[in-house]
């Protein structure tokens, strides 16, 4: 296989598989990370900075790929095209269930609707997260959610120098998929157990290489 080495042959590739982690998967082969070239991989700088064009690409892939972005893959982050997209959410749903009434999760949800999209911190500030550790309890929320197909990434925000050059790992804006993309656009006409089975099916045929085990972590 010819190295990814655009943004939009990533884009491209997104679609051809319908799902991608980012990163490491932990199956062989099965991230965006494994298909880039050599060159698009973060590599140090001798001044110290860092260039990573698989990490820049991310925000165009999201923004203009026609897919959905978001931590789906055992609480790892990756890209599901729109075509699959309805059955992973179909799934996820049925094992996921709505927030309870007065819940965080609920709170979480509530204030994004009601913002539309914010940044990851200033909805944790909006939540009144705003105390000592605070912010990996509010993240282990946001996960959750995320698995369960309640929030997705809309892109990437990232702060600018006084030369207004972006810097740093940027921030994510988070939002709900019914806000980006439609609710209808997520309604899938099968059961929740039959998305599952085409899920595992189709990456079964794309990863052979993959035990059933490595599949069913992914896609749980």
């Amino acid at each position: 296989m010819t190295k990814i080495d655009s943004d939009s042959q990533l884009m491209e590739y997104v679609q051809q598989v319908g799902f991608l982690p980012l990163l490491s998967s932990g199956i062989r082969g099965f991230s965006a990370e494994d298909v880039v070239d050599d060159d698009c991989r973060y590599v140090v700088l001798p001044d110290g900075g860092w260039d990573w064009p698989l990490w820049k690409w991310k925000g165009t892939v999201v923004t203009e790929g026609n897919c959905v972005y978001g931590k789906f893959f055992d609480k790892k982050a990756g890209f599901v095209s729109r075509d699959w997209w309805p059955d992973l959410y179909n799934y996820r749903r049925s094992q996921h269930p709505a927030p309870e009434a007065g819940s965080i999760e609920e709170a979480i949800l509530m204030t994004l609707r009601e913002q539309g999209s914010l940044i990851t911190r200033d909805l944790r500030a909006a939540c009144g997260f705003t105390g000592p550790k605070m912010r990996s309890r509010f993240d282990a929320y946001i996960t959750r959610l995320q698995m369960g197909c309640y929030i997705v990434t809309e892109d990437f925000v990232y702060p600018c120098d006084k030369h207004g050059r972006e810097y740093g790992w940027g921030w994510s804006l988070l939002t709900t998929p019914e806000q980006l993309i439609g609710r209808e656009a997520c309604l899938c006409e099968r059961t929740p157990e039959a998305s599952f089975r085409r899920i595992v099916d189709w990456l079964s045929s794309l990863l052979p290489h993959a035990t059933e085990k490595e599949i069913l972590k992914i896609v749980r």
